[in-house]
């Protein structure tokens, strides 16, 4: 497939075309809270970080990836925040109110339309933002990798993260990825997504009873969902595994 790239901020004339690759994610995906302070931004601060893909052929968009610029400092290879994905948002949105400079990026979502998946597309967009990310002047780009296989394997993430095929990559397709493109795995983000909602607002979005006290298996959760009948309530806290590529 001929793939058009370009950045938001190359391309502002492209919203209808961004509009259309929304509805993807399982449902309960779209609702932690944190996410709007990114989302909530792109076109007037982070327009140079989104990048969208169009079939040149059919002018039909086909994948998108979002990046976030950090003022973190630490040596990667001690460790990444347990926090995340929620960590990379809200560390941002901090660099921000102080005006902070960015010395790193963070990727924050890669996304292929159903219809196109499997055909290499990932690996492609994944080499488009890291030379968007070297275009922007970042050398490191860091990633809480949300494991694509996770759901599918009752192994705890700890043991998950790590697990090799024969050749000696990932058994995950996502991390697998990204280590075909360079990157090292760097550690497990224990608590990176955090979704709390009442039971009904969760019964909505899976369409589950929510009705026992207890973990909750639900569809593309990487873990279980806490519910608490008494408190009304449950947790969901996605595991995702940060890596770093050096650009």
């Amino acid at each position: 497939m001929d793939l058009d790239i370009a950045t938001m901020a190359e391309r502002p004339d492209r919203q209808d075309l961004w509009d259309r690759l929304t509805g993807f994610w399982p449902r309960f995906m779209t609702e932690d809270p944190t996410g709007d302070f990114y989302y909530g931004y792109l076109t007037d601060r982070f327009a140079e970080h989104c990048l969208l893909a169009v079939d040149a052929d059919t002018g039909e968009p086909v994948a998108k990836a979002h990046s976030v610029p950090l003022s973190h400092s630490d040596d990667i290879a001690d460790g990444l925040p347990e926090g995340g994905w929620d960590w990379a948002i809200r560390r941002s949105a901090h660099d921000r109110l102080r005006g902070a400079e960015p010395v790193i990026a963070s990727a924050l979502e890669i996304l292929i339309r159903p219809d196109v998946r499997g055909g290499g597309l990932s690996a492609r967009m994944l080499g488009a933002m890291r030379d968007n990310v070297a275009k922007l002047g970042f050398r490191d780009l860091i990633a809480p990798v949300r494991p694509s296989g996770k759901h599918e394997i009752d192994t705890p993430i700890d043991r998950y993260a790590y697990a090799t095929r024969d050749d000696g990559l990932p058994v995950d397709p996502w991390l697998r990825v990204h280590v075909r493109a360079g990157a090292r795995i760097v550690n497990v983000a224990h608590s990176s997504m955090v979704i709390t909602a009442t039971l009904d607002r969760w019964r909505e979005w899976t369409g589950l009873p929510f009705d026992v006290s207890g973990p909750v298996a639900v569809p593309h959760a990487l873990v279980p969902v806490h519910c608490d009948v008494a408190q009304n309530q449950a947790v969901y806290v996605e595991p995702n595994v940060w890596v770093h590529h050096r650009i």
